[in-house]
């Protein structure tokens, strides 16, 4: 498993166990597990195994979690620290999902042999 991929993956599991503990409370939590825990959990099961489409879908998610912890961040200063651990895995997974395309289109161009 590539550095990237590990990243993505630790970032994953991250944001599950955070929603999980987050939400632990909330008289709606089997609706806060499906639409927070379970998307994580089923992105981490396609990265781990190496499914071609999971780290596109997790950047495509995590624009969905940075929105909610800048939301929540800003509405609910209560929630601040858990909003913000949310924001920063949310970059993370970003981050981490970005990583091998950025890496294929700046990487130095190979001469071709002839």
């Amino acid at each position: 498993m590539t550095l990237a991929k590990g990243l993505l993956a630790l970032a994953l599991a991250g944001l599950a166990v955070l929603f999980a503990v987050w939400f632990h409370g909330d008289r709606h939590w089997l609706a806060t597990q499906l639409i927070f825990t379970l998307p994580a959990l089923l992105l981490l099961l396609g990265v781990l195994a190496r499914r071609r489409t999971a780290g596109f879908w997790s950047g495509v998610i995590a624009l969905a979690w940075f929105s909610h912890g800048v939301m929540v961040a800003w509405s609910r200063p209560a929630e601040a620290t858990q909003a913000w651990l949310e924001i920063l895995l949310a970059l993370l997974v970003i981050g981490a999902s970005s990583l091998p395309g950025l890496r294929k289109r700046f990487s130095k161009k190979r001469a071709r042999t002839q």
